[in-house]
């Protein structure tokens, strides 16, 4: 199976075969069948594109209550540090972030369970990030917390005196003030 477990329970790495030749290459990015197998059986209702450039961090992003999201992402060009960060109650890896290098080339895919924020760092040029999700945006039901939250001491590797943030970004609340998922 193409699928790696990762430290902490319901994350899952998507390594996909790859078939290359002198015309190029081909690979199954999504098959419903192998991600059942693998345990993954939420249904993906919305596809999502992201172009940003060098620095660009986006994050850490959720959905709480009957709208909360689970996310399969990959990166179509150029490459990100990928970041998660477990915000189940009860969970015993709640508060432990994750991350991984996802990359057109390593063609990695995370998928990422409810209950987790979420977001990416630029690290190529440029970037187009592609995600899909098990349920519609819904504004009402936004969460964040701040990528530089000195309690969970996340290494982002990268100089935060160089990254590009939205304004919500910048504003997002801190680890235990953060809206709660459920």
């Amino acid at each position: 199976m193409p699928f790696l477990d990762t430290p902490i329970e319901g994350l899952k790495i998507f390594e996909p075969q790859v078939w290359k030749d002198d015309r190029g290459y081909f690979y199954e990015a999504f098959n419903q069948q192998r991600f059942e197998e693998a345990g993954i059986t939420v249904p993906f209702v919305q596809d999502n594109q992201a172009r940003s450039t060098r620095g660009v961090l986006r994050g850490l992003h959720y959905q709480v209550g009957d709208m909360a999201q689970a996310k399969l992402v990959r990166v179509l060009e150029g490459e990100v540090l990928d970041m998660v960060v477990d915000i189940r109650p009860g969970s015993a890896t709640y508060g432990k972030w994750f991350s991984l290098r996802l990359s057109a080339e390593n063609k990695r895919q995370l998928f990422v369970p409810r209950g987790f924020a979420h977001g990416y760092l630029v690290l190529s040029p440029t970037a187009e990030f592609f995600y899909k999700c098990d349920n519609f945006y819904s504004k009402a039901h936004e969460g964040g917390i701040l990528f530089n939250d000195a309690e969970l001491g996340i290494d982002w590797e990268f100089d935060l005196n160089e990254v590009i943030l939205s304004e919500k970004d910048k504003v997002q609340p801190a680890f235990g003030e953060h809206r709660p998922v459920w």
